[in-house]
């Protein structure tokens, strides 16, 4: 049986080029690279699967690559290029500070920053998950961190900055990495999904890039696990079902119910949500994410703000538009005060069939009162 290699690996990016949104940090270190201005220390921070380690390692490779190209990318052709490749380069070494945070391990390291690289011009040490190093081992790094030899640079990368010790980050070039907006996920699963030949439709993989939560290998990770589920055709049902995730078609209905003040139908869609399976809190989260996403979707200048695909967003719009600003601020403010008090509620589905009932009765209070009819009582003869 041939290795499989998931996504996250196999895609993997190998030039500044290909890191899927962080512009702002590629640009960064390429100017740097290019000027010959670069720090001793560098620190990436931010969410897990945004690119940190990646980022590292490409840098790594760059500043020992003896053949830039034009555009101060690695060659991949060059003895040091090749050898980094392959897994075998003598430069560069990672150490994950979450199994080795010891002192003496720090140490070690300490020693063998001052053996001058056989080959190529720089040693590279990156440490992962640097935070979970000790505070001893943190001391232990301090002045080697602030004064290495001119061949020696270091890159730390960690998901909790207000971890690493104060003293560490002075001594470092910080790079805030970003959560990657869902636009960016999507344009790279839609690469991985025609590379590996699957059949696809985007609204699919806006569902992965919202699981995902703004982390490419998260997403890469769901993207494995939907293709073996669906044997490569991932489309929108599919995908909702592998996940456990509302269609968001509930929620348009449900509104739709609101503005007409429909209580009894709103009633039982909400059974038909229940005999999916699904419990009150999840129903009101996704709920008041449909609200807000509506709230944005009223001025055309906030329409980016929606991480959903193009056809969604003009349903959204449509929607809006129907609806009207004052009466969903009141939808929100209904939603949002359930939400928050669901969790002491002794009976649940009662609580939710309540907010419910008062978001679809905003409707029937704006109505005009029914005339009320002529008495048609017989008169009694005198």
């Amino acid at each position: 049986m041939e290795n499989f290699i998931v996504s996250a690996r196999k895609y993997r990016p190998q030039t500044f080029e290909s890191v899927v949104g962080q512009q702002h940090i590629t640009t960064t270190l390429k100017n740097a690279i290019r000027t010959g201005k670069l720090a001793q220390a560098f620190l990436f921070c931010g969410p897990r699967g945004v690119g940190k380690t990646t980022c590292a390692r490409i840098l790594a490779k760059t500043i020992n690559c003896t053949n830039l190209t034009d555009s101060t990318e690695a060659c991949d052709h060059c003895e040091s290029c090749e050898s980094f490749n392959a897994g075998t380069s003598m430069n560069i070494f990672e150490l994950d500070a979450a199994s080795n945070n010891s002192v003496d391990g720090i140490r070690e390291l300490v020693q063998q920053v001052y053996i001058p690289p056989q080959m190529g011009k720089y040693k590279v040490y990156i440490i992962d998950e640097v935070h979970m190093l000790s505070t001893a081992a943190f001391n232990a790094l301090l002045k080697t961190l602030e004064e290495p030899p001119s061949y020696v640079k270091f890159i730390l990368a960690t998901t909790e900055k207000h971890k690493v010790i104060p003293t560490i980050i002075s001594r470092c070039q910080v790079f805030d990495f970003r959560r990657i907006s869902a636009e960016d996920i999507v344009h790279h699963l839609e690469y991985v999904a025609k590379s590996e030949g699957v059949n696809y439709e985007v609204n699919a993989l806006h569902i992965i890039a919202q699981k995902a939560e703004g982390g490419l290998r998260d997403a890469l990770s769901i993207f494995d696990q939907l293709v073996s589920f669906t044997q490569g055709n991932l489309n929108y049902q599919s995908v909702i079902a592998n996940l456990n995730m509302l269609d968001h078609e509930y929620f348009f209905r449900f509104v739709d119910l609101f503005r007409q003040g429909d209580i009894a139908n709103t009633l039982l869609l909400y059974q038909e949500i229940i005999d999916k399976g699904f419990d009150g809190q999840p129903f009101l989260t996704g709920l008041a994410t449909h609200l807000r996403n509506l709230l944005v979707s009223i001025d055309p200048i906030t329409h980016r703000l929606l991480e959903v695909s193009d056809e969604t967003r003009l349903r959204f719009g449509e929607q809006a538009t129907n609806t009207g600003l004052s009466i969903l601020l009141r939808y929100l403010d209904i939603v949002s005060d359930f939400e928050y008090r669901f969790r002491d509620a002794s009976n649940k589905r009662l609580f939710v069939e309540v907010c419910l009932t008062k978001l679809a009765s905003l409707s029937l209070q704006q109505q005009p009162p029914l005339p009320v009819p002529e008495s048609r009582a017989p008169v009694r003869p005198s």
